[in-house]
């Protein structure tokens, strides 16, 4: 048993109650975080659900356009055509502190704000599919970038809710029960050892009157 490892001392008994009261508003702040980064982690599960459907689209939707333009085309202009990319992207990375959880946070930017720049080709020999099919991938690039933050965001907050469980329950179950334990034992023995020097005591006054009265 725990309690046969400890000193049964007052001093003990003091330091144990303020390792308790410590335990105890740990748990409560860790049970705290874990249902906020719950609440904000489903939150972000419905929106990533949302944007998922949105990029799937786009993305069937480009596919569809790209398979008219190779019908419609000879590959070697559609290859010519996608040859050399004239638009530039560039992509930067910060975070934000969510819940002591760091998730990414994407930003893009080209290298000009004109549309037309995206295609690197005449209009002459190629079709308008290959056009729809360019700017589809444009218009849901961002909901592409965003669908990554998201989801990268909610590997990292569903592990960080992992390991705020897996303390919470070593507090509820493990440590406060044992400390709440060994307190009391400490507080029994405590007071065993109190009544048995009463006891004692008792034992000493009387035979001191004992002796006082000749007996």
């Amino acid at each position: 048993m725990a309690q046969k490892q400890i000193n049964p001392t007052r001093m003990e008994l003091t330091r144990l109650k303020r390792k308790l009261v410590t335990a105890m508003r740990g748990h409560k702040l860790l049970k705290d975080k874990r249902d906020e980064l719950m609440r904000q982690f489903l939150d972000k599960v419905r929106e990533n659900r949302v944007l998922r459907e949105r990029v799937e689209a786009g993305i069937a939707a480009a596919n569809k356009n790209f398979l008219l333009a190779r019908a419609g085309m000879d590959d070697e202009v559609l290859n010519t055509a996608l040859l050399a990319p004239k638009q530039q992207v560039s992509l930067t990375k910060s975070t934000e502190n969510v819940m002591s959880v760091n998730i990414p946070k994407y930003e893009f930017k080209t290298r000009t704000p004109d549309s037309s720049d995206m295609f690197s080709y005449g209009f002459a020999f190629t079709s308008s599919d290959l056009d729809d099919a360019i700017q589809s991938l444009a218009d849901i690039f961002p909901d592409m970038l965003k669908l990554a933050e998201i989801e990268k965001s909610c590997q990292l907050m569903a592990a960080e809710i992992e390991k705020t469980r897996r303390r919470v329950n070593a507090l509820e179950h493990v440590i406060i029960p044992d400390l709440q334990e060994n307190i009391k034992y400490i507080t029994m023995k405590l007071d065993e050892n109190e009544r048995s020097t009463q006891i004692r005591l008792m034992k000493v006054k009387d035979m001191m009157l004992q002796e006082a009265h000749g007996y």
